[in-house]
């Protein structure tokens, strides 16, 4: 038996005890029956539509930075070493477009949102986060769907390097929500007490949109 003391229980360890004994989402796994795993409203497709604000910014993984500040007790400013020297993990997901399609079976490759969290201990009173793109794009999440356990801040799609087209050198990816939540050339991680509707959020769209629900637009 080891002589080391456990480390003091905190509100994150009391949560992953919880996410671990939920047992959801895992690698692999669906949390949904197969006559359930397409929301309502949506078509499936083989192929990847690309859809953005109308231009991809040229950030290569040189010059890619993430910073995580706001709430936390720990802020992170990672450049692309210190990011890849980070746990990595690698899930199996789907992907529901709000603009009606669906696509089964992505395999991602990145840093589990829970593992960010750990690094950068949240406070208590921070409830939201707000992704900041580096072309300007804003989406806000709460901190619970955040925390989902397959969501993950990829760089890899199927074995490769994700392209920029799809959000290249780094974005979010929040599977059990639509997908203009999981924000591409992610910038910065921002966690707040108060929440911060962003780009399509103020336009109309539903502040959390959950696809099964067809939380589509803000009267949905």
């Amino acid at each position: 038996m080891s002589d080391e003391a456990d480390p003091p229980e905190s509100k994150l360890t009391r949560s992953k005890q919880r996410w671990a004994a939920e047992g959801k989402f895992l690698t692999g796994r669906h949390a949904r029956p197969d006559e359930q795993r397409l929301p309502p409203g949506q078509h499936l497709t083989q192929d990847w539509p690309v859809l953005d604000l109308g231009t991809t910014p040229p950030i290569s993984r040189e010059r890619w930075r993430l910073d995580v500040y706001g709430a936390v007790a720990q802020p992170l400013f990672w450049d692309w070493a210190q990011f890849m020297a980070q746990p990595q993990s690698d899930f199996v997901s789907d992907i529901h477009c709000v603009t009606t399609w669906s696509r089964y079976d992505n395999r991602w490759q990145g840093v589990s949102t829970r593992d960010l969290l750990e690094a950068c201990q949240p406070h208590d009173q921070a409830r939201h986060v707000v992704l900041h793109s580096y072309d300007g794009y804003t989406t806000n999440l709460a901190l619970d769907d955040f925390a989902a356990p397959d969501a993950l801040i990829v760089h890899a799609w199927s074995g490769e390097p994700l392209e920029p087209e799809h959000g290249g050198p780094v974005r979010l990816v929040v599977p059990h929500l639509y997908f203009w939540k999981s924000a591409k050339w992610l910038q910065a991680i921002e966690f707040r007490t108060d929440d911060a509707p962003g780009f399509w959020e103020v336009r109309g769209y539903h502040n959390r949109g959950d696809p099964w629900q067809e939380q589509r637009y803000s009267d949905d």
